[in-house]
């Protein structure tokens, strides 16, 4: 799909709704003059001036408009009128990865890994460029594909909305999904990318489990047990999976191991496909 700086919702005929946010719908969506399909969401200023957010937005639609990779859900443009705002964004055929996790309860090893690689792979994309997304979770997963190819597993990074662009690498604002958060963080230290590798240990484990291992009843329970609570694996974990994972959830973050160290690891290398034409490779420099 070509960029343009004029778009109109004329341009566009409008298909069936994807999903419902805060501030806003998410439609199905074809571009009519080359039948693109895209999906559409659409934002209400209203709501947006009312929650003080379009300073989230305009930072959400400069980091996204400026990520090209496979695992990264693309941001062909937007436009507005008096009422909305519109994000011309990419279609992901299959939808949120939380759907997924919800029908199947959890996900085998192979298929996390192969998630996990193609994850790994779209953060390094992001540090690279200095951009943290800091809400890693299955809701802002999708699973879409690659023009030409009829298999539909490609994870995609979407919803930018808590990222940030950070070239000093130091943030000191605590945000993000509960059960996700970094010990930093709910310490009110500040924080770097690190972040983004705690969330893909969080990610790991919930995928393999079916729930995140810090989750409790309270707020409070919640960051006393990602503060301080060890990590305990199901049976059905096996050994080279809980190595993985705990190699990531360390509470300090420079023990945390790295991108490249994540695709390198025993556990990715005996499960996930590297040579599979959904995963784009990890930069070993």
């Amino acid at each position: 799909m070509s960029p343009k700086d004029d778009w109109c919702l004329e341009d566009f005929e409008i298909g069936r709704p994807l999903g419902k946010g805060k501030f806003g719908r998410v439609y199905m969506a074809r571009e009519k003059k080359t039948e693109f399909i895209v999906a559409l969401k659409v934002l209400f200023k209203s709501e947006l001036k009312k929650n003080r957010v379009e300073h989230q937005l305009r930072r959400e639609i400069e980091i996204q408009s400026h990520l090209d990779h496979d695992n990264v859900l693309k941001l062909y443009g937007w436009f507005s009128d008096d009422r909305k705002i519109y994000l011309i964004l990419e279609f992901a055929p299959e939808g949120e990865m939380y759907t997924s996790l919800q029908k199947l309860g959890k996900f085998d090893e192979e298929t996390s890994a192969n998630y996990i690689l193609q994850l790994s792979a779209a953060l390094q994309h992001c540090h690279q460029r200095n951009v943290i997304h800091r809400d890693i979770k299955p809701e802002n997963l999708l699973i879409g594909g690659k023009p030409g190819h009829t298999k539909f597993n490609v994870l995609k990074i979407a919803d930018f909305g808590w990222s940030v662009h950070a070239p000093s690498n130091r943030r000191e604002t605590m945000c993000g999904t509960l059960d996700y958060l970094p010990p930093e963080m709910v310490l009110g230290k500040p924080h770097d990318a690190m972040v983004d590798i705690w969330c893909l240990g969080i990610l790991c484990y919930e995928f393999l489990v079916g729930s995140p291992p810090f989750e409790a009843n309270s707020h409070e329970e919640t960051y006393s047990r990602i503060c301080s609570s060890p990590l305990n694996f199901p049976p059905h974990v096996s050994k080279l999976a809980q190595n993985f994972i705990s190699s990531i959830l360390r509470k300090r973050p420079e023990k945390r191991i790295s991108i490249k160290e994540i695709a390198r690891h025993p556990w990715i290398v005996a499960n996930a496909r590297t040579d599979a034409e959904n995963v784009a490779p990890i930069d070993a420099n």
